[in-house]
């Protein structure tokens, strides 16, 4: 005999699957009835009889939210600028062909196009630095400025002197050691930012300004040497009728600033402090459009020269730029000759050419056409052949190049990930790899000779005792003791730097409590011509802490 609860429980599971059974087969029943022809709910003939309306409070809703649209419509359409949907804006976000724009912006109603002007502080913000940073400008600030204090302050700005906002003396292309070589030279590469004559050396590396407008660099960013302003047409010419003029000065907040009112308010006879003067009074002056045409400050309204402007498309109110058809001439010449075996003398000889030129030479080349692809596919056929052969080196290969890939692709994303804010990623890597090439070869030297040196720091590493001789990007420093580039650091003066024989070129902090200027991390005296000093890393490291982020 069975237990009476096992009894008991196999009835109540046979009772539930019956329940069960009954409603699954009553949906089933119903759902394959619902609508089939001729019941109620026959869909054949058209939508179900027997429909209704289960949402009639949502019809007066409905109905309430439309005319609510179409009032809100009419009131911007009355009270708004709907032109303001599609017209370009200008830098500060007024809309170009509208008369009114917010907070009481200017009334741009004559010019429908958004086009581009120099900014002008972008551009010349090398030659500023070439020009009050210079030997020569540094003599005559020494006899300008009134104080210890204030020369302090501006060997610091200029970084002509080791200090916490610098990294290493600024790179403006050669120094500038006499008042004839800032006339001379700041005065010729303003002349081809200022005289359309002048504009086709801008771009070309052998121009007063170099490679420093002619690389590509330049031209990927070259939305910050920009204005987007709106004018009547894309390039209205500069003419004589209310034409402006715009004599540069550095903006307020630049460090630059009071070091240069300084050198136009001297009144010194000194030949260094005259040519300062009469260069920054004289080669810093561009010629602006008129207030009609560009009804902004005439520092927004310099046009480049060298930079054609033109409609994206016929009848468009934006504009693009390309390069002038003389300024191409120019370079024309020079990159063939650098850039011969690329091809670029023929892509600029036929960038004119017509469809007709095209065919007429492809009708006199018919034969060399012809040949050149028998011998491809003769090529082809032997390629083929000779892989049956190599084909395990070429998979190889293969392997060794994704392996190659991959850890190129690693090292980017290393050296991107250490980027600091401010610095390039070119910068970057050529600092990863020196710190990565120095350290290897340090580790080297020291597992053969059998010796080390700490290369322990802290702070602002006036305690370090290593012996780095390169600075951050790769220069080598000189030896502290012989060079003539900064005399005042020798051993005799700064302690740091003794024992001047175990010292030698390591980079070191030196400084006194006294001096106004003390850098932030070690650095060193470089050989470089165009960069007196320059940081340094200790051996080791490779990407310090970012100082920005």
């Amino acid at each position: 005999t069975r237990p009476a609860s096992t009894v008991f429980w196999r009835r109540v599971a046979r009772t539930c699957r019956a329940a069960m059974g009954s409603v699954i087969g009553g949906d089933k029943d119903e759902s394959d009835n619902k609508f089939q022809q001729g019941s109620e709910n026959d869909l054949s003939n058209g939508p179900a009889q027997n429909r209704g309306c289960t949402d009639v409070f949502c019809i007066p809703i409905f109905i309430v939210a439309q005319v609510v649209f179409i009032v809100v419509t009419i009131i911007g359409l009355s009270d708004g600028n709907q032109e303001k949907l599609y017209r370009p804006r200008d830098y500060q976000g007024g809309y170009c062909g509208v008369e009114k724009n917010w907070n009481n912006g200017t009334n741009l109603m004559g010019q429908p196009k958004v086009s581009y002007t120099m900014n002008v502080s972008s551009f010349v913000d090398v030659v500023v630095k070439q020009t009050i940073c210079s030997s020569s400008a540094s003599d005559a600030m020494m006899m300008i400025l009134p104080s210890q204090a204030a020369k302090d302050e501006y060997l610091c700005d200029c970084c002509r002197s080791p200090c916490a906002r610098c990294n290493g003396a600024y790179e403006f292309g050669g120094d500038l050691s006499s008042p004839a070589d800032i006339t001379r030279t700041i005065t010729a590469r303003m002349q081809e930012l200022t005289d359309p004559q002048k504009a086709q050396q801008l771009f070309s590396p052998g121009g007063a300004n170099g490679a420093q407008f002619s690389t590509e660099r330049f031209w990927s960013e070259v939305t910050k040497y920009f204005n987007t302003v709106c004018l009547p047409e894309c390039q209205p010419a500069l003419g004589d009728s209310g034409s402006r003029s715009y004599t540069y000065v550095p903006p307020q907040d630049s460090v630059f600033y009071k070091h240069w009112e300084a050198v136009l308010d001297a009144t010194s006879g000194n030949s260094d402090v005259v040519a300062l003067k009469d260069v920054l009074t004289s080669a810093f002056t561009f010629s602006a459009l008129p207030t009609t045409v560009c009804p902004y400050h005439p520092s927004l309204c310099v046009p480049l020269p060298g930079i054609d402007v033109k409609e994206t498309t016929a009848g468009s109110d934006y504009c693009t730029f390309a390069i002038a058809a003389d300024v191409i001439g120019a370079l024309g010449d020079v990159a063939a000759k650098a850039f011969e075996s690329l091809g670029f003398e023929a892509f600029a000889g036929t960038a004119s050419d017509s469809f007709g030129d095209w065919l007429g030479d492809f009708q006199a080349s018919i034969d060399t056409f012809i040949i050149v692809a028998v011998l491809s596919f003769v090529f082809g056929i032997v390629f083929l052949v000779l892989l049956r052969f190599f084909i395990a080196a070429c998979v190889w290969l293969a392997v060794f190049a994704t392996v190659l890939l991959f850890a190129l692709l690693g090292f980017f994303l290393f050296v991107k990930s250490n980027q600091c804010s401010g610095s390039g990623i070119l910068d970057t890597g050529h600092q990863v790899s020196v710190a990565i090439i120095v350290a290897g070869k340090t580790a080297v030297s020291d597992a053969i000779s059998g010796q080390s040196v700490s290369e322990a720091m802290t702070g602002d590493g006036v305690d370090y005792r290593g012996r780095q001789e390169h600075t951050r990007l790769g220069k080598k420093c000189l030896v502290w003791e012989t060079q003539d580039r900064a005399a005042m650091y020798r051993a005799a003066n700064y302690t740091v730097l003794s024992p001047a024989n175990t010292t030698k070129n390591s980079c070191r902090n030196p400084y006194n409590a006294s001096d106004a200027n003390k850098a932030k991390t070690i650095w060193c005296i470089t050989s470089d011509p165009d960069v007196m000093w320059e940081e340094c890393l200790p051996i080791g490291v490779i990407q310090p802490e970012c100082l920005h982020g």
